[in-house]
């Protein structure tokens, strides 16, 4: 059984008299441990089926079905708590707290999910170790260099145990080598893990990495293909 299924997913946002179709009859299955790419030029509907599969967001027609949840039944404190476990985030901007060590930010999603201490600073320590940060742990992200903030996010994403990780440009602010260090410890990390990662992105590195590639243009997938 897969772990996503997105039904006939359509979004369509008012802008005063005007509807702007952003996603129109969107239907995708992703299983467990698949590397996939969203891409498409700006304004195709990546980050917005994105923030749909992540429940940032409600679709206007269809179904998402995660883990065996259907999103929309969910209400807003039931679908904040399903978030909290079942996925997570990792953006371009990285999200780390500023006044947090690396190690800190790491337990933070844990502590929201109630966690006893001892497993959190465990769980936090293996991650970070995975990540090549165990000797930084106590740094704050203003000691840290883009790379190495990127990769607390994903120890992050990763110690609260989802099953499905989205990634929003997660690329974009790195150089080459960085860039390829972070595609390389998440693609062994989803083997590892038999975590899904899904990314929005238009950065060449992550669709050369990328076991499946979905292309989408005006709202529409125009090609699914995996390799």
């Amino acid at each position: 059984m897969s772990l996503l299924d997105i039904q006939n997913i359509s979004k369509t946002y008012r802008q005063g008299e005007i509807e702007v179709n952003a996603l129109t009859d969107i239907t995708l299955s992703f299983d467990r441990s698949e590397f996939a790419a969203l891409v498409g030029p700006s304004g195709s509907g990546k980050t917005t089926l994105l923030n749909l599969i992540g429940g940032l967001d409600s679709a206007s027609h269809g179904k998402i079905i995660l883990a065996d949840t259907d999103l929309s039944s969910l209400n807003e404190q039931a679908l904040s708590k399903f978030r909290l476990f079942e996925i997570g985030f990792i953006f371009q901007a990285y999200n780390l707290v500023p006044v947090l060590s690396a190690l800190e930010n790491v337990e933070l999603v844990m502590v929201l999910q109630n966690r006893k201490a001892s497993e959190r600073r465990e769980r936090a320590m293996h991650y970070l170790k995975l990540v090549g940060l165990d000797d930084m742990v106590d740094r704050r992200p203003s000691a840290l260099s883009g790379g190495q903030q990127q990769r607390v996010a994903v120890a992050r994403a990763l110690a609260a145990g989802p099953g499905l990780v989205l990634a929003d440009e997660p690329t974009a602010n790195l150089d080459s080598e960085n860039a390829s260090a972070l595609l390389d410890i998440m693609y062994r990390l989803s083997q590892e893990e038999k975590t899904t990662f899904i990314f929005s992105t238009h950065d060449v590195r992550v669709m050369e990495r990328a076991e499946r590639i979905i292309n989408l243009h005006d709202g529409r997938i125009t090609s699914d293909a995996s390799r």
